[in-house]
């Protein structure tokens, strides 16, 4: 099907773009890589009357690993992702996700700040935003605030992004030294959404886990952070006993639909299986 009619706008700036979004309120978009948001529509699923396209901005494109923070530009690629070597030595979930989203062609074009600003919630890097406890740094007229990504998303494709207001970077706290990680993910081919997915982060002293994190991928209608399934492994030795709690309390807390993926009791059968995997490889990778 063919979009309706809109009138295109390409600012060179973040004040130019919020301002345009000021003058068009309610009727305006923005345009990142358009492969979330081109397809919505073509199906009339989305009618904006303006399209902001924010390629030009060049605000939006850095990536930066400082010593406790990194901060990424909303307009960096998944590709951009994937290369940056001091990205994926501070952390490394970040290229292995990437490496899972979609085919080459479209992570050449697809962007972080597109992924996890719509909404989608089978988008792949939203539950690893949560999982990493990382902001969003969002401008708009009023000025420029920052919101945790375990607060932002409300329901699928609704957020707490403002309608006048951009995604412009991304800030991660930068992992502890020696931490395993992983990224799983079921799906029914290559470049699909997941069937269900699952993140883990963890750290290991002593033989003794001293913190973890646990995010799941399109087993509700946002991305979950799984408090509970992350405080099962803490102070455990990650052995049968506890990796199957923190399976079961991160089983316990989603909702999946019954789809073309499966019905919904399979669905969240897969995302137990997807943890227990997360889990025994983030501690095997844990130094």
């Amino acid at each position: 099907m063919i979009p309706g009619s809109f009138d295109y706008h390409r600012p060179r700036t973040i004040d130019e773009a919020v301002g345009l979004l000021a003058d068009h309120a309610g009727d305006a978009f923005i345009l990142a890589g358009g492969h979330s948001l081109i397809p919505m529509m073509k199906l009339r699923m989305a009618t904006p009357e303006h399209l902001i396209d924010i390629q030009d901005i060049t605000e939006l494109s850095g990536i930066t690993v400082g010593g406790d923070t990194i901060e990424i530009g909303a307009a960096v690629t998944q590709t951009q992702l994937v290369a940056s070597e001091e990205l994926a030595s501070a952390c490394p979930i970040l290229r292995e996700t990437s490496l899972q989203i979609a085919d080459p062609q479209i992570r050449n074009v697809g962007t972080l700040g597109g992924n996890v600003a719509n909404g989608d919630p089978g988008n792949d890097m939203p539950a690893i935003m949560q999982l990493l406890d990382a902001e969003y740094v969002l401008r708009g007229n009023g000025g420029v605030r920052q919101v945790k990504a375990r607060e932002f998303y409300e329901a699928a494709y609704f957020t707490a992004r403002d309608e006048g207001e951009i995604l412009t970077s991304v800030q991660i706290p930068v992992p502890a030294a020696g931490h395993g990680y992983s990224y799983q993910k079921q799906k029914r081919k290559i470049g699909d959404y997941a069937t269900a997915a699952a993140g883990v982060i963890l750290s290991v002293t002593g033989g003794s886990c001293t913190s973890a994190s646990i995010a799941l991928t399109n087993v509700a209608d946002t991305p979950l952070w799984a408090e509970a399934a992350s405080n099962a492994l803490i102070g455990s030795d990650l052995g049968p006993g506890a990796v199957n709690a923190a399976v079961d309390a991160a089983r316990a807390i989603t909702d999946p639909a019954s789809d073309g993926r499966g019905p919904s009791e399979y669905r969240t059968h897969v995302a137990g299986i997807m943890v227990k995997r997360a889990i025994e490889t983030a501690h095997a990778r844990a130094a």
